[in-house]
This record gives structure tokens, C-alpha cells and sequence, in this order.
């Protein structure tokens, strides 16, 4: 278990910490998953902003088999986390144009950091909504035959008098 007792501590001292998690121990990512398979590798970095606000840099990356919503095979999908925090207090108040600053976003932590629930939280956000193949039939269509369109019947009745 990765945790940092004093995230505020961690991001003063420009501390790093990296590690390679498998896939297994990132249970919130198993629904969307074609398979439980493979790691991904994570790097946290601490250092002080411009204003000496507190932030933390985490890159993530790895391939996870990630499962069509049409045919629920894998698709291997290519992790590319790059993410900026700004920690603040969990208790903190933040205006309306804090929240809506694009260039970082706030984690609110009291002190104690779970490095790999912040992990897998920016994985799930990395996602795709609903990953699908360029081509791909729904299951079972490949050997279901010619389609039949069900407007052909209707093609036919066209233009013959009533």
C-alpha cells in the first residue's frame, strides 16, 4: 500500500515517487476490462508552483485490455496520464473561478495521500466513455449470415397501385 503521510510535505520537498501497479490491484478498472491483465507504470512528483502553491505531477502509463461495449472483446488501450494537482485543504473553500481553471485541477486531501487510489482515479478519468472497434460487429453477427433488412418488404410495395 503507497501512501504519503504529509501530501503537503511531499509536494515542499519536491519529492518523487514511482512504482509499477498490476492491473489486478486496481479493482475499480475491472468492470470496464476485457481482461484482468498486464501493469501500468506511475511516476508522482512534488514541487512548489509559481505562487508556492503545493503541486503534484502524475504520469501515467501502461496498455490495458479495455472491453468493446459492442463486442466485448479487448481493445488494447494506450494510458497516457499527464496530470497536474493543486492540493488544498480537504476543508477548503474554492471560488467558482478556481473550479473552473482549466490548467490544473484540486485534489482536497487532509494530509494522508493513497498514491494508488489517486492513480487508479485519474486512469478512470483518462477513459474513454464507451470504447468501441472502427469495425466491429455485435456478438455473434459474423456468423449470423446475410442481414436482412426489414424496410425490403416495404421497398417492394412501393410504387404498386393500392
Amino acid at each position: 500500500m503507497k501512501r504519503i503521510n504529509d501530501a503537503f510535505a511531499f509536494a515542499r520537498d519536491a519529492r518523487v515517487l514511482e512504482g509499477t501497479q498490476a492491473v489486478a490491484g486496481l479493482e475499480r478498472l475491472h468492470d470496464l476490462l476485457a481482461e484482468v491483465s498486464g501493469e501500468v507504470v506511475w511516476r508522482l512528483e512534488g514541487f512548489k508552483g509559481d505562487l508556492g502553491e503545493p503541486l503534484l505531477h502524475l504520469t501515467v502509463g501502461g496498455s490495458i485490455p479495455l472491453a468493446c461495449q459492442r463486442c466485448l472483446q479487448a481493445i488494447p488501450f494506450e494510458l497516457e496520464v499527464d496530470a497536474l494537482l493543486e492540493l488544498v485543504p480537504a476543508s477548503a473553500d474554492l471560488s467558482q473561478d478556481e473550479l473552473e481553471d482549466d490548467s490544473r485541477d484540486f485534489l482536497p486531501v487532509e494530509k494522508e495521500l493513497d498514491v494508488l487510489e489517486l492513480v487508479e482515479d485519474e486512469i478512470l478519468l483518462s477513459l474513454p466513455v464507451a470504447p468501441r472497434h472502427e469495425k466491429c460487429g455485435l456478438p455473434g453477427a459474423a456468423d449470423a449470415g446475410e442481414r436482412i433488412n426489414p424496410f425490403a418488404a416495404l421497398a417492394g410495395l412501393k410504387g404498386k397501385p393500392n
